[in-house]
């Protein structure tokens, strides 16, 4: 995945409605742009340069794999939709004011754009809102925190805390706290990826299946028969001791748990890949694991076509993968469907992903956001 930028975004209202025009922007920015991460109080003070009514003004900080310039477009589109128009020679109200503040630590200055703003350390209506999310971010140019500046400045016009909150929209999508979702799904679906977005989304506890760790997953894909035991028994007590051991340590910052397996996944791959009288030794083991196996508040399948499954697999281009071949991903995906079709543990969701890149498109993956929470 691409590497992501934090951007500290600043937002102003003086006309109409100015409390819905600064929650439309911040809903706004969780669609198109990225993932919200904290929101300042709102705080009201005068008109500055011009004579209008009163501001309502806050920051936002999100994370985007956009560029700025991307974010800009997509900043000033939504202005546009909420009626601002924009006067270069004055200033003047407006029904919402969008502006980046800084991106990370990022330095940059183009004919559309310029980073860190050049006025925000003239500001205390940005610097407050600013300071509320972000005090010790550091201003790269100048070589001082936003809380530094904000002193430096003093009270150049009087701001009112408003007692109204901003609301993330993040959390409608989220899992309640304490949960454990666990995602599953063929070689290739993407369930490393849809987990690992989630998390950083929601700061939910991740737990990843080790298969890199695993020694005997080269010498299965060269020689099945002879290591598939030895690689189902080792995955099995990995599994097993990986999620006991982290569902007991959950980190109290983090909501809740999502991980990209969950251990009946041992059971669906060893029918697949053991013999007979392997299958049944393994069963009886397997049963005597499960029964103190933490379960799913819920369990998510995605389901992906078999061509789609060989693209991923040759896209991410792990040598001991390319032998895989079409039958057996097929005989596991059957495998997993007919799991989840007399299962009754727990609750499950399948998720098609025919058509869709939730990597690479924010829309795509709200789209299976929502699907999960029902929405």
């Amino acid at each position: 995945m691409e590497n992501k930028q934090i951007y500290y975004i600043a937002l102003g209202s003086n006309l109409g409605d100015r409390y819905a025009s600064l929650q439309a922007a911040v809903d706004f920015c969780f669609l198109e742009i990225g993932s919200v991460n904290k929101l300042s109080r709102i705080y009201e003070c005068e008109a500055q340069g011009f004579v209008g009514p009163s501001f309502y003004n806050a920051c936002i900080s999100l994370e985007s794999k956009l560029s700025p310039e991307q974010v800009l477009d997509k900043l000033l589109t939504f202005e546009t939709q909420a009626g601002r128009q924009r006067n270069q020679e004055n200033y003047s109200s407006r029904t919402i004011d969008l502006d980046i503040i800084m991106v990370d630590e990022l330095v940059l200055e183009n004919k559309n754009l310029i980073v860190p703003h050049p006025k925000m350390h003239l500001r205390d209506f940005v610097l407050q809102p600013l300071s509320d999310i972000a005090p010790e971010l550091a201003h790269p140019k100048m070589n001082c925190s936003v809380k530094e500046l904000l002193s430096q400045l003093g009270q150049t016009n009087p701001l009112e805390l408003v007692h109204l909150w901003l609301k993330n929209p993040s959390d409608q999508y989220a899992m309640p706290d304490g949960q454990y979702l666990a995602i599953e799904g063929n070689i290739g679906a993407g369930k490393t990826s849809l987990a690992r977005l989630i998390a950083a989304e929601f700061n939910a506890h991740l737990v990843l299946e080790r298969f890199s760790e695993n020694p005997f997953l080269p010498r299965f894909y060269k020689n099945p028969k002879r290591y598939a035991f030895s690689l189902e028994m080792s995955f099995l007590a990995e599994r097993y001791q990986q999620i006991n051991d982290d569902l007991s340590q959950l980190d109290l910052f983090s909501r809740f748990v999502v991980s990209d397996y969950f251990v009946f996944k041992s059971l669906i791959f060893s029918k697949v890949t053991l013999s007979e009288d392997e299958f049944v030794l393994y069963r009886k083991l397997f049963d005597i694991l499960y029964k103190d196996t933490p379960k799913p508040d819920l369990y998510v399948y995605l389901h992906q076509s078999i061509d789609q499954l060989l693209l991923n697999i040759e896209n991410r281009g792990r040598d001991y993968e390319a032998s895989i071949q079409m039958d057996y991903l097929q005989r596991i995906n059957d495998s997993y469907l007919e799991y989840l079709r007399t299962q009754q543990s727990f609750p499950v969701k399948i998720i098609d992903l025919t058509g869709l890149d939730f990597v690479n498109n924010r829309q795509h993956y709200l789209k299976i956001l929502k699907e999960i929470k029902g929405l």
